[in-house]
């Protein structure tokens, strides 16, 4: 049975102490969000918060591709591509506009939390900040972000051929949306402008977005 780990409480005296805070590295950006009011690709990266389980284990991929097929299409939002890795989520998703993402990810982030939760036994928060969102409004810029969310295993973990816990899987794309923008359907493919590995290069084009 896996227990979360306790907080340790430390004595402070006040002030700043070199190196306190989260490290910069991985901190989600708390600008305000891209705001847009027609149907646009965007890049949503969510993160987990320190206790929670591996996201690539079978038990907790199941959930999250449960999550995903529950949401779909819901709140004028397409889920494209994604990928899921240890502690963070990349998706590539089509919105209406930015009130449809908001409202989408709320949605989305309320699921995946409860179906995480019930899975360690456990309560409380599992996304560790608010999410990252980036517009992607050419074709060179979405095929780059397509490019990074199918590859971003060979990056973290150096896994080589097709990603089991992402959308270059087939049996994944069950839970994906057809996009409607010419950049997804079309555009994207035009630009590629970033050298794919070999390896991720078959599933990007044998199973791109439906168009």
């Amino acid at each position: 049975m896996h227990a979360r780990p306790r907080q340790l409480s430390f004595p402070t005296r006040g002030g700043r102490r070199d190196g306190a805070g989260r490290p910069r590295g991985s901190r989600v950006s708390h600008a305000a969000r891209p705001r847009f009011m027609r149907a646009t690709p965007v890049h949503v990266t969510l993160r987990m918060r320190d206790d929670v389980w591996n996201l690539r284990s079978r038990r907790s991929f199941r959930r999250i591709r449960n999550c995903f097929e529950k949401a779909r299409g819901r709140f004028g939002v397409r889920l494209v591509e994604f990928s899921v890795q240890g502690n963070h989520l990349h998706l590539i998703l089509e919105a209406d506009d930015h009130a449809s993402l908001s409202r989408a990810l709320q949605g989305l982030c309320i699921r995946i939390a409860k179906a995480l939760n019930k899975m360690m036994g456990c309560t409380g928060k599992v996304f560790g900040d608010h999410y990252h969102a980036h517009l992607l409004t050419s074709p060179t810029v979405l095929a780059n972000a397509i490019a990074y969310v199918l590859g971003n295993a060979a990056h973290h973990f150096a896994a080589a051929g097709r990603d089991p816990f992402s959308s270059a899987e087939p049996a994944a794309r069950e839970v994906l949306s057809e996009p409607r923008t010419w950049l997804l359907r079309v555009g994207w493919r035009r630009a590629r402008k970033r050298a794919l590995r070999p390896e991720i290069e078959s599933p990007a084009k044998s199973f791109a977005p439906r168009g």
